[in-house]
């Protein structure tokens, strides 16, 4: 292991034992060279092995932190039976959560909720998900959710729908609706739409620069990218989600319940 590798995992134990807490400055450059008995240039590459982890902040002219974790978000596949069992309850009982509150045990008054929507043509892409034709009127929505004590957004979402599938139901193509208690899948119920299943495609690559100025990456974390294909119980595709994930604070977790021999 180099030299710099060493100190960087020096420094990383010490972080993560929680003998360097959150918000505490480290010692200047210099005296942490002297310390692991190196140069400066080898110290400097170690923390730029950190800062690129996102353990720590360096601060032109004030001083290398260690960096205050972001809220971590656990997405399990057992969301979506959640979100259906809620989707035909009342009112009162959807308004009280939902699902980012779900996936970071965070409650509906520790967020900051934005939605956004607008008309979209399908392209070649989605629509051979959605199995139309090219040009084909959709509706896209975005949405960006964040902890009140945060300023970056957990994810971004766009989320496709058929125009003239959710236009029967008004109050579907209004973003003044939003924050939507119980969601799109109660959303769907309110025109007679139950979903059979969930497919969920998930890779990882580095951010464009609009993410990861939008998700608030620093250099060296990837994100993570979920597709969410939505089909009904008749096998038709009624909502297709891109979801991009901070790969520094999301954990995806898959249960899968295997029959017995």
């Amino acid at each position: 292991m180099a030299k710099y590798e060493q100190i960087a995992d020096a420094l990383r134990q010490g972080i993560r034992a929680g003998q360097l807490g959150p918000g505490e400055r480290l010692p200047a450059e210099d005296k942490l060279a002297a310390r692991y008995r190196t140069s400066v240039p080898t110290l400097q590459r170690a923390l730029s092995e950190l800062v690129a982890e996102g353990l720590i902040d360096r601060r032109h002219g004030v001083g290398t932190f260690v960096r205050t974790p972001r809220r971590r978000v656990e997405r399990s596949n057992d969301r979506h039976q959640w979100e259906k069992d809620r989707a035909r309850r009342s009112r009162a009982e959807r308004l009280r959560t939902g699902s980012t509150e779900h996936d970071t045990g965070l409650e509906v008054t520790d967020l900051a909720f934005h939605a956004e929507y607008r008309d979209a043509k399908a392209d070649e892409d989605l629509a051979s998900v959605f199995h139309i034709p090219v040009g084909t009127r959709l509706l896209e929505r975005i949405y960006r959710t964040n902890c009140l004590e945060e300023d970056a957004p957990f994810a971004l979402v766009h989320s496709y729908l058929v125009h003239d599938v959710v236009a029967v139901n008004p109050e579907l193509l209004d973003a003044a609706n939003e924050p939507w208690p119980g969601g799109t899948q109660n959303q769907l119920y309110t025109i007679g739409i139950e979903l059979d299943r969930i497919a969920e495609r998930i890779t990882a690559r580095p951010p464009t620069v609009e993410e990861a100025e939008g998700l608030g990456l620093k250099k060296g974390v990837s994100v993570i990218v979920l597709r969410k294909i939505c089909t009904d119980i008749g096998g038709r595709v009624v909502e297709v989600s891109d979801v991009t994930l901070c790969g520094d604070r999301t954990e995806l977790v898959f249960t899968t319940p295997l029959k017995r021999w």
